[in-house]
């Protein structure tokens, strides 16, 4: 799709400019099936990424996917929210020649070789190879409408423009028709998102176009061979909750394929490495804290599973994070600092994830007995993601000299307002502290601010597995000491 307020790309000038160019230079007119068939083999055969930027799908759906377009196929995508369906849809795009040919003013984006309405067929007669020729990019083939209750017929396939007939056209004349989105995205890609929102007897206006390619305005039928790729989207539990897709148009969807959540925790990973915009850094352990959250979230019995727990949650979780390392790094900038001391830098630690537990909660749907709990359910499966980390990390580690930095009750002081500085002061030298940071994927020369992340997981980590105790003080600070 074409971003907001993007530079369209120009053509280049050496494209033929009329009918009669375009002939000699060879070109040969092809559907959009068919232009898609093609450069997906190009790609396939090249060895190329057919489908960049798409996460976790390449052994299960992007098969189906390319099936489905080798076969000249419609298709809809079933899955729960946030599971990348219309990012999918949106992808195919690229599938596309980058430049097409249309005859010039076409609302339709008619080819010139193969126009369609009576008053394109009538300029094509009277030009000949005259005929002027315009390029269109694919990034404007595309077209998108997100099913909502109000859409009309109008909207979608179009409608009588009164200001046309109050010119003096008849009712029959089509060229008092305003098309709508579908007929206007002619030889490109169409996409319905949430299609089970869509009134059943709007839904009815689609079954001609996917079938016998026409559309039919106000009682009377035009006959337009539409030349397009229906791609729709849809959560499987909206066939009862919301509303459903109509049996008829089911049945003319050539293909249903079912999208999922990522299947691994390396590819949860690489979906939050790829998507999020944090403001500060967030280590590679407190991305995967965060990835095991969102999985353990999904999983838990106390969250409706027929809802789904979106890739954006965890998405999310990471720029929170972040952005609660940068609230440190600007109260921490108000404070006297000692001389010569430098500035502090937004890196996220354990402890900053505590706050997507309340800010994220609206992102989740609970069973109906858990109202009230949703805060405390949450803390406890970040519990349960810090303490799986901790162990995968740092297992069969030596870390006895952590536990020993509480003995004789000393304590360890950390939390949302002390400084890196201060944290590395309390701690001092720890044997065990390198292999650890490097355990952690912080490397052999972290920052102070690194290394603080580092030391306050660890000092968690013991604490969850029964090392270390924990106090949470009113000022906000956390304090470990010694379990007795």
């Amino acid at each position: 799709m074409t971003e907001p307020n993007q530079v369209l790309p120009v053509p280049p000038a050496d494209l033929p400019a009329t009918l009669g160019a375009l002939r000699a230079a060879g070109h040969r007119h092809r559907t959009v099936k068919q232009e898609l068939r093609d450069n997906l083999l190009a790609r396939m055969r090249a060895g190329e990424d057919r489908f960049p930027g798409i996460v976790g799908y390449d052994d299960t759906v992007l098969p189906e996917v390319e099936r489905a377009l080798l076969a000249g196929h419609d298709m809809v995508l079933l899955g729960e929210r946030g599971q990348g369906k219309t990012r999918l849809i949106r992808s195919l795009v690229a599938l596309l020649d980058e430049w097409t040919p249309v005859i010039a003013g076409s609302v339709l984006n008619e080819h010139p070789m193969h126009p369609l309405t009576p008053a394109s067929r009538a300029l094509a007669a009277e030009a000949g190879d005259d005929l002027p020729v315009v390029w269109l990019h694919r990034s404007l083939r595309y077209g998108e409408k997100l099913a909502t209750p109000d859409t009309s017929v109008g909207d979608l396939i179009g409608d009588v423009d009164p200001i046309r007939l109050a010119q003096g056209r008849t009712l029959g004349d089509p060229e008092t028709i305003h098309f709508g989105l579908v007929p206007r995205t002619n030889r490109g890609i169409f996409a319905v998102n949430e299609l089970p929102d869509l009134a059943e007897r709007i839904q009815v206006a689609l079954l001609n176009v996917l079938e016998e390619r026409d559309i039919q305005v106000r009682g009377y039928q035009l006959r337009l061979p539409l030349d397009l790729l229906l791609v729709a989207s849809a959560n499987p539990e909206d066939y009862t909750n919301r509303g459903r897709i109509i049996t008829p148009l089911k049945d003319r969807f050539d293909a249903e394929i079912r999208t999922h959540y990522p299947t691994e925790l390396e590819l949860e990973l690489a979906l939050i490495r790829q998507e999020a915009e944090p403001v500060g850094e967030v280590p590679e352990h407190v991305l995967e804290v965060l990835a095991r959250f969102a999985r353990a979230v999904r999983d838990s019995p106390s969250v409706d599973q027929r809802s789904g727990v979106s890739a954006r949650f965890a998405i999310a979780a990471a720029e929170t994070v972040g952005a609660a390392a940068l609230r440190r790094c600007g109260l921490l900038a108000a404070r006297p600092a000692a001389e010569g001391a430098r500035p502090e830098a937004a890196v996220a630690r354990i402890g900053d994830a505590a706050s997507v537990t309340s800010t994220l909660r609206g992102k989740v749907e609970f069973e109906s007995g858990e109202d009230g709990r949703e805060v405390e359910i949450l803390g406890h499966l970040l519990r349960t993601a810090t303490d799986e980390t901790f162990r995968a990390r740092l297992a069969g580690l030596d870390l006895s000299g952590f536990v020993a930095l509480v003995d004789d009750d000393r304590v360890v002081e950390t939390g949302e307002l002390v400084s890196s500085a201060e944290l590395l002061r309390q701690v001092g030298t720890v044997p065990g502290l390198a292999k650890a940071l490097d355990r952690l994927g912080l490397g052999d020369a972290p920052t102070p601010e690194e290394a603080a992340a580092g030391i306050e997981f660890v000092l968690e980590g013991l604490h969850l597995t029964r090392r270390l105790g924990k106090d949470v003080t009113d000022a906000g600070r956390t304090v470990y000491g010694g379990r007795g």
